[in-house]
């Protein structure tokens, strides 16, 4: 779609304010109780229900479903509807869908990687895999709402939630963390694994895994709930653009390799063994890893995403992934590369704690948790920042930090409900920032019909069963796209640096050990062995394995040590910072260069005098 830069000249709908104060920015005279949910009056549930305008209204519903085509297309702005505007009930029903839609891919592959097979995942059976899906999805649900609706704590000043239309799901970068502590949870002896007749490990099913990584979770996360009282500023000082920059690239690249083995066919037994089929010699079509079957379903998921990407329409584009999976799982059952076994045994509708576990502390991973959890923290004040912007609200004052703030304590509180609803740990999404700013729909409401349909699709267990026919290439074409994103997530927060030699030197040195890491898993593992009979040291040892053969962890750890020792070294205004592989400047653009390196020279020595 064309960009559009200035608003059309026609007139807008009217827009009808349910809460007068939804507009107030000077900070003396807002008492922020306006962006705490309320329960609707009768008045305006007749008004919504009772009348066609309040089904309808007048929206071009056309704006959703035409696709987008090169020379066709008309540029058009809709309406945008606020936080309290009034959405008619159809519309809000169709916006909250599209939400429900794009959340549903980052919900869902959390749970399918870390209850998969091989010595990082729990290798749970289809039953238990099946649950795990449906309680993500009904968590998501319930805690957006938690997100969404906002609540005063007693009589004080701090907020639960943001009130906006801020959705949760597991994040992603809780994967690394388990999947190390669960497989030196395999090394140790804490889950059991065995040889099989050809010499392959074969790996049993963990539940205890799992308990201890809850358990672990739920004692974690009391650090973000006790620092989303502090300023906002002070996590970012703490952990600057630097620091989560590298974090989250190499997040993202340690999850590229998971999504990659399984475009070729899956992280078994088979990636590792020529002579053992994906995903098992006896399954429907088995194939070796990286054959070309395995490649070609995986391409096709990621050429439709593309398509979709070019040609579709906005309520398309903002379902892409989803679109994407749905075509490569149609491909799959035509080709015979299912089997419904697992769909047949799930039952109609499920719930949470229909499957429970031993909730335990599992102390070598407390300390990559941590580092996990500060880092969510700062991903969710820029994720929180974006809903900001795209609901034309205010980023700067007392409001806007009260949401930060909100937002902060429902993650932290999030961390230890979810846990409890056997789930793993939720955040605040920034997925759902874009269908925002497309759709200009950030009412509130909206938010709330996404939070139905995700509780909807998890009640019925025989929909998160759909993903388990899948073969793994399919969910491989799919989740390596979206771990890119991530990548490009940590690329974007860098960009923004202003490279000089002390930046370009933390950046390189957190790379070597994270991305070396990420890239060579173990290669650090072995530096540490302890055979005696000291639980204590035996307990470091496994903490320090961990931290090294997470590579984000050591990335934030290598990064965020050298930016508080490394001096700053501002670019002198004789020595310009010119791009070697870009065309060479003129005199002009030399001179300009000089005079901001001189300004930024100065302002840097004002700050520290």
């Amino acid at each position: 779609m064309t960009e559009i830069t200035h608003e059309p000249e026609a007139r807008s709908p009217p827009v009808f304010i349910l809460d007068p104060h939804a507009n107030r920015t000077k900070e003396q005279d807002v008492d922020l109780s306006h962006t705490v949910g309320k329960m609707p009056t009768w008045h305006t549930i007749q008004e919504s229900l009772g009348t066609r305008s309040g089904w309808f209204g007048d929206y071009d519903y056309g704006f959703l479903c035409k696709p987008t085509l090169p020379g066709f297309s008309v540029p058009r702005i809709p309406p945008f509807f606020g936080l309290k505007d009034r959405l008619p009930f159809i519309l809000a029903i169709i916006m909250g869908f599209q939400h429900a839609l794009a959340m549903i891919a980052g919900v869902v592959t959390p749970a399918l990687i870390m209850s998969g097979s091989g010595n990082h995942g729990l290798n749970f059976p289809p039953a238990m895999r099946t649950q795990m899906i449906s309680t993500s999805l009904i968590s998501s649900g319930l805690l957006s709402l938690v997100q969404i609706t906002r609540f005063r704590i007693g009589k004080s000043q701090y907020f639960l939630g943001t009130g906006l239309l801020s959705v949760v799901g597991t994040s992603f970068i809780y994967l690394p963390v388990l999947q190390s502590s669960v497989s030196h949870m395999y090394e140790s002896g804490f889950c059991q694994s065995a040889l099989d007749a050809a010499g392959n490990f074969v790996y049993s099913a963990c539940p205890d895994a799992w308990g201890a990584f809850l358990g672990t979770c739920m004692l974690c996360s009391l650090l973000p709930i006790i620092l989303s009282f502090l300023p906002p500023r002070v996590l970012k000082k703490v952990f600057p653009p630097i620091v989560t920059g590298v974090t989250v690239m190499l997040i993202g690249a340690h999850l590229v390799t998971s999504g990659m083995a399984q475009w070729g066919g899956g992280s078994g037994s088979c990636r590792t063994n020529p002579n053992v089929n994906c995903p098992s010699d006896t399954a429907p079509r088995a194939a070796p890893w990286g054959d070309a079957q395995w490649i070609g379903l995986g391409f096709l998921v990621f050429t439709v995403i593309m398509v979709v990407e070019f040609f579709g329409s906005p309520f398309m584009k903002n379902a892409q992934v989803v679109l994407g999976l749905i075509v490569g799982m149609i491909v799959a059952v035509a080709l015979r590369y299912t089997d419904s076994s697992s769909i047949d045994a799930s039952p109609t509708v499920t719930f949470l704690w229909t499957t429970t576990y031993k909730l335990s502390i599992y102390p070598p991973a407390i300390i990559p948790l941590l580092i996990t959890y500060t880092l969510a923290m700062v991903e969710s004040i820029g994720d929180i920042t974006a809903s900001c912007e795209v609901s034309h609200l205010t980023v700067e004052g007392r409001e806007f930090e009260s949401r930060l703030q909100g937002g902060i304590l429902a993650d932290g509180i999030a961390g230890v409900l979810a846990p409890l609803f056997m789930n793993s740990p939720m955040s605040c999404y920034a997925q759902n920032n874009g269908i925002i700013s497309l759709t200009r729909c950030a009412n509130t409401l909206a938010g709330y019909m996404c939070c139905f349909f995700l509780i909807l699709m998890g009640v019925f267990s025989k929909f998160g069963a759909l993903f388990l026919i899948v073969p793994d290439s399919v969910l491989g074409g799919m989740t390596t796209f979206l771990f890119s994103s991530v990548v490009v997530s940590g690329i974007r927060i860098l960009s923004f640096l202003p490279w000089t030699r002390r930046e370009r030197f933390i950046v390189a040195s957190a790379l070597t050990l994270g991305m070396g890491t990420s890239l060579v898993p173990g290669v650090f593992t072995h530096m540490f062995n302890y055979t005696g009979t000291n639980a204590f040291v035996s307990s470091l040892v496994n903490t320090a394995n961990i931290v090294l053969d997470t590579g984000f962890a050591l990335g934030a750890i290598v990064s965020c040590l050298l930016n508080a020792v490394l001096p700053a070294n501002p670019p002198m205004a004789s020595e310009p910072i010119i791009d070697r592989h870009g065309p060479t400047p003129t005199n002009k653009e030399i001179e300009d260069m000089q005079v901001e390196a001189q300004s930024i020279h100065e302002g840097m020595f004002n700050v520290k005098h």
